[in-house]
This record gives structure tokens, C-alpha cells and sequence, in this order.
């Protein structure tokens, strides 16, 4: 069962892995950052646009965010500048952790209704299963990330939830 607990722990995982990503990133140049790497969204820099453009999508549905006017072909150009990029994604983690924050089990339980560009139909889904999708795509494409920088030389550190997250008070 999906629980208010595992949303918020999920979201501090989060923020706390883009912190390290972006920190990673932060040491390579733009050219280095916007270079094909053979990942799904080419580049680091395309990557981490692609994450901020879905937790956006996602956000729009979950907590009333502007949805992205741009559509997802086009996610790894939402940002060209790298720094306001990283400025947009602790502005973005804050906010997804004021929603954890807010969840409760009604909230998990009920469905979402809304329009999939990706399945093109209108989707009605329980909430709770939703988070877990949110949170997985970020890691899935975060493990992109790591494996990319980890290449280059850089060392973003433990990715480990229960070393990189203590446990909820």
C-alpha cells in the first residue's frame, strides 16, 4: 500500500538526489553537459530538462502546476541554460515536497482523470500508484544521469535510499 510515509520519504529522496546530480553536472562544462551520451534524451543537460519537464506534467495533474507548453519530443529543450535549469529544479523539489507534505491516505486513494499525450485517451488512475510512476521515472532517468557522470569522472555519490535518506521521525 502506497502511504503518505512513502510519498514524503520519496520526495526527500528525491530532492536530495538532484541536489547531488546537479552538483555532479555543475563540474562539467555545457559543451561537456550537452553532449550525445547514447542516452533516451541524448544529453545530460536534454535529460535533466526531460525530468523537469515530466515532474512539471506530472505536478500540473497532481497539484494544479501550469502544465508545459511545450510537448515531451521537445522536454530536452525546455531549458538552455543550465544554471536556471538547476534554479527551476530546487524551486520544483521544494514544491513537490510541500505536496508529500500535504498527501494523505483519501488523497492516495482517489483517482486522477486526465488527458495522456503519451497513451492519447483520457486515463483514470487511483493516485497512490501514480506517486510510485512519478517517483520511478526520476530514478530511472536519474540512473542515466549517474551512469553518464560517472563516465566523465565524476562522482555524484551513494544513490542508496537508506544512505542517502534517514528515516521519517
Amino acid at each position: 500500500m502506497i502511504t503518505p510515509s512513502f510519498v514524503r520519504t520519496m520526495a526527500r529522496y528525491n530532492s536530495e538526489m538532484n541536489r547531488r546530480i546537479y552538483a555532479g553536472a555543475a563540474q562539467l562544462s555545457d559543451e561537456q553537459r550537452k553532449a550525445d551520451r547514447g542516452l533516451f534524451w541524448k544529453s545530460l543537460h536534454g535529460t535533466l530538462n526531460h525530468l523537469m519537464w515530466a515532474d512539471r506534467q506530472w505536478m500540473s495533474r497532481f497539484d494544479g502546476w501550469p502544465p508545459n507548453t511545450v510537448p515531451n519530443s521537445e522536454s530536452p529543450t525546455l531549458f538552455d541554460d543550465f544554471e536556471k535549469l538547476r534554479a527551476e529544479r530546487v524551486a520544483a523539489d521544494a514544491r513537490i515536497e510541500d505536496l508529500a507534505g500535504r498527501v494523505d491516505q483519501v488523497w492516495l486513494n482517489a483517482d486522477l482523470v486526465w488527458w495522456s499525450g503519451a497513451a492519447k485517451k483520457e486515463m483514470r488512475r487511483p493516485k497512490g500508484p501514480l506517486m510510485v510512476h512519478f517517483f520511478n521515472h526520476q530514478t530511472h532517468h536519474r540512473g542515466q544521469i549517474h551512469a553518464a557522470l560517472t563516465a566523465c569522472g565524476v562522482d555524484p555519490g551513494d544513490t542508496d535510499l537508506f544512505l542517502v535518506v534517514p528515516p521519517e521521525a
